[in-house]
């Protein structure tokens, strides 16, 4: 079975508002390239470049979310 495009969109939407946070209207601005980028962030798709644990921690606590 072939899926389209509003399958797709809607499940790339959900990944995104779970593994982001992001809300529909960031998803919708972003284009495919941002996407794939942040996607290949975080499943280490990257080359290897992507931030490790203790990286991601320190970020995470000097730069909070609100």
């Amino acid at each position: 079975m072939s899926a389209t495009f509003a399958d797709a969109a809607r499940r790339l939407a959900g990944q995104a508002g779970a593994l982001l946070g992001w809300r529909p209207e960031e998803f919708w601005r972003a284009t495919p390239e941002e996407l794939a980028a942040v996607i290949a962030a975080f499943t280490g798709g990257n080359d290897g470049a992507g931030l490790g644990g203790g990286e991601l921690a320190a970020l995470m606590e000097q730069f909070p979310d609100g």
